[in-house]
């Protein structure tokens, strides 16, 4: 294994005082475990808190600021945050109108920040949740009981975060997020698997001519392992497994697209496969009204690409051009 690091132990903790010093916009609390924006909360504004295993950089820690999250609780390498992290989240940004918990569907993360938000309940904080559950390689595995969340979540925290920066109150906010999420498919391929820096390892084994079709965040097998072929046959497979399952988008739909890099893949390869995406879209009679192309949601060193599609419906996008200002998405400010 070839990582920077200082040690295994320390990795997160170097990691986010590196943010913390990078981004001054950022509160880095390490006592806690929370990255929280430095501006204090808005008055009347709902706050959006989500978090997760860390290892997926940019999500979700490149994702605070203003128009989409105001905080986040880091948990280990590939390991659900703790309630008290969720909570102390909550309490940092709840401004009077209620906090929107976005969570991923992987079992550690769901069960704590049910937890979470029945302490925030108790201390008088009206919670609501989005869960996030695009991913159609596989309805369970190992961390979930149904589909994964994966890079559907960019799409619940950028809209959602919008809506809650233009005043819509919690009930709003929390249903556009849930209508994005519906509204969003997701589909991944590996070429390789990572490494985990305790591990020391990859963390399973991959032939240099096969790939994992379907693939999970953490490293979760897939679909099936097939043999490497040509990007638009990866691309189409990828693709027909999407449309197979949204059933509501056809011809003459307008959609938002992202081709996120797992953490290893060049750029130019993510716009090879978006322009398959693109072609593969347009014989069919769907437009790409918005895009993303790059690493948004990765799986630390793994190389491979997710693909994600969302219907578009109103006011979506009205709320993606808004402006938002992070680490990790910055425009119209």
């Amino acid at each position: 294994m070839k990582k920077f690091l200082n040690t295994a132990d320390t990795f997160l903790p170097d990691a986010l005082a590196g943010l913390a010093a990078a981004h001054p916009e950022l509160r880095v609390d390490v006592d806690t475990g929370t990255v929280v924006r430095t501006e204090a909360p808005e008055s009347a504004k709902v706050a959006l808190v989500s978090g997760g295993g860390s290892g997926h950089e940019p999500l979700h820690t490149g994702f605070v600021g203003a128009g989409m999250l105001d905080a986040t609780c880091p948990g280990q390498i590939f390991t659900a945050p703790v309630p008290d992290q969720m909570l102390a989240a909550a309490n940092a940004v709840n401004a009077g109108a209620g906090v929107l918990f976005v969570v991923k569907n992987y079992t550690g993360d769901v069960l704590n920040f049910e937890m979470a938000a029945d302490l925030a309940l108790e201390a008088g904080i009206e919670v609501q949740t989005v869960l996030v559950d695009d991913d159609v390689a596989v309805q369970d595995s190992t961390f979930t009981a149904g589909r994964r969340g994966t890079g559907a979540t960019v799409f619940v925290e950028k809209l959602a975060g919008a809506a809650a920066a233009r005043g819509d109150d919690l009930a709003t906010v929390a249903d556009i997020g849930r209508r994005v999420n519906a509204a969003s498919r997701s589909f991944a391929l590996a070429l390789t698997a990572c490494t985990t820096p305790a591990a020391g390892r990859p963390g399973f084994d991959l032939p240099d001519d096969e790939i994992e079709v379907g693939v999970g965040i953490h490293g979760e097998p897939g679909r099936t392992r097939e043999r490497l072929r040509p990007a638009r046959e990866l691309v189409s497979e990828a693709m027909e497994a999407i449309l197979a399952d949204h059933e509501a988008l056809g011809a003459g739909d307008d959609t938002i697209v992202m081709v996120n890099g797992l953490g290893a893949t060049p750029l130019s390869e993510l716009y090879l496969v978006y322009g398959e995406v693109a072609s593969y879209l347009s014989e069919r009679g769907i437009r790409i009204a918005r895009t993303l192309v790059g690493n948004f949601v990765t799986s630390l060193d793994m190389a491979g690409c997710s693909i994600t599609v969302c219907r578009v419906e109103e006011p979506f996008p009205q709320l993606w051009d808004s402006p938002v200002r992070t680490p990790a998405l910055r425009w119209g400010c």
